[in-house]
């Protein structure tokens, strides 16, 4: 019996993201994920082992540590690995690079809600933040607006201007008057205080908050979450465990019962904007499933 394959981002050339939420579609119509997180703190330092068992796909366990201290040292903040399991035997069928699951699955997470919740006519995006995650949004927002004409705002502007200038952007020079203009919004940041101004949103606008995981951290602000018509990529995930929606839940902003879907929701039609006129906003909370239905893909295009 030949033993795991080990796959690298060598096969990047070989995905699409259009493609990806494709399969995360298809993987959300297979019985419901079972799904476990553990999260251990050592000061601003995380490990965090998300573990997920899907029936007919596969089992994935992917330990991921957070060092916000890395970059100064030339790191990457965040490592780790991802093991795919067979469903059949649970034997270890790959170990897929832990960073090439991550962009793929953190941006098509995002590229998914964003396909399914902003207007059509939507081509002005705005990028909050300026790293990895920031970078491969706008490369899968292209891939659904073509036409998109980007904007990137940080709070550091010379980083905002070098990948601005990688990706053939604009800089933005004030926040408020960014947020207002945009159709279409990621936050990509490591903020523990809001940096989205609800009151900045202008109608039919939809927001992707991507950066806040953990309990003390927030992007957007409670009038975000009070204008908007608020979803997740799962319940299981996201409400309990990240203050982006525990937060404002903990303290009567919303209820749980003010989200109105998940992806699970996807297939009954809920997962859906109801007008051009009404703010959308999606936390994506991530989760192993996620990794689990994108590594699967990963391995299936290797």
């Amino acid at each position: 019996m030949s033993g795991p394959r080990i796959i690298g981002p060598e096969v990047e050339p070989r995905l699409d993201w259009l493609a990806l939420t494709d399969a995360l579609i298809a993987g959300h119509r297979l019985p419901r994920a079972e799904v476990a997180d553990s999260f251990l703190y050592r000061g601003e330092d995380t490990l965090l082992t998300r573990s997920a068992w899907i029936d007919g796909l596969g089992l994935a366990v992917k330990p991921a540590s957070v060092f916000p201290g890395n970059p100064a040292q030339g790191l990457p903040m965040v490592n780790g690995a991802v093991n795919l399991l067979d469903d059949a035997t649970g034997r270890l069928l790959a170990i897929v690079d832990f960073h090439l699951v991550t962009r793929w699955k953190t941006a098509g997470d995002s590229l998914l809600s964003a396909r399914l919740l902003a207007r059509k006519d939507a081509r002005r995006v705005l990028v909050i933040g300026a790293g990895n995650v920031a970078a491969s949004m706008v490369a899968a927002y292209r891939t659904l607006i073509p036409e998109a004409e980007v904007t990137i705002w940080n709070r550091t502007r010379s980083a905002a201007e070098a990948l601005a200038a990688r990706v053939g952007a604009t800089v933005a020079d004030e926040l408020g008057a960014a947020v207002r203009a945009a159709e279409v919004i990621a936050t990509t940041t490591m903020s523990r205080e809001p940096l989205l101004r609800g009151a900045w949103l202008s109608p039919g606008t939809h927001v992707d908050l991507i950066g806040a995981y953990r309990p003390d951290m927030r992007e957007a602000d409670d009038e975000a979450l009070r204008r908007a018509r608020v979803f997740v990529d799962s319940r299981a995930t996201t409400l309990g465990h990240i203050g982006e929606i525990q937060d404002p839940v903990d303290r009567g902003v919303i209820t749980p019962n003010d989200i109105v879907a998940d992806f699970y929701d996807i297939a009954s039609g809920a997962y859906a904007r109801r007008s051009e006129d009404e703010i959308t906003l999606a936390k994506n909370g991530g989760g192993a499933h996620l990794d689990l239905m994108t590594a699967r893909w990963i391995l299936d295009a290797a």
